[in-house]
């Protein structure tokens, strides 16, 4: 859960530090980096890239993972663009399609990056918490005003 106080001082920092950035690589990682270290229920934090059928791990904050690449439809991620929405699972453990990270993860949200003029998926952001429950509707909504800094510089890295 994410204050709005919280949420605002985070989405000013990623505001100017997503501006000042030279293209999505950067903006990537300077929100990225922005969001693990001021909201401490999010103990891995991740942007993914769709591209084709498959989403690519461009810069994440946390444990290793072994999933650098992931189908579209497979696991939380995948499921996301499949669906073409985002996921907030309470408890991972009751997923079928949960591809796990970490044997610490418990619940994990992901929201997706969207063109502002078409809609169109462009990536997501994904985030692991360590406790059941960890994520709500307040996530979702300071993760989609991130995701929609993040997509103003989207276009200035595209192949």
């Amino acid at each position: 859960m994410v204050t709005q106080e919280q949420a605002d001082a985070v989405l000013a920092e990623i505001q100017a530090t997503t501006q000042a950035a030279a293209g999505r690589e950067e903006a990537v990682r300077t929100a990225t980096n922005g969001i693990a270290r001021h909201v401490p229920h999010y103990r891995w934090v991740g942007v993914y890239v769709l591209q084709g059928g498959m989403l690519h791990l461009e810069y994440y904050v946390g444990a290793e993972t072994e999933h650098t690449i992931i189908p579209v439809g497979r696991g939380v991620c995948g499921t996301a663009v499949t669906e073409e929405r985002n996921q907030i699972v309470e408890d991972v453990s009751t997923l079928t399609n949960y591809l796990a990270c970490s044997v610490q993860t418990r619940s994990e949200i992901v929201v997706l990056i969207r063109d502002p003029d078409t809609g169109e998926i462009l990536g997501q952001i994904d985030a692991d918490g360590h406790e059941v429950g960890a994520f709500d509707t307040t996530d979702e909504a300071f993760l989609e005003r991130a995701a929609a800094l993040l997509a103003t510089k989207w276009e200035l890295s595209a192949a």
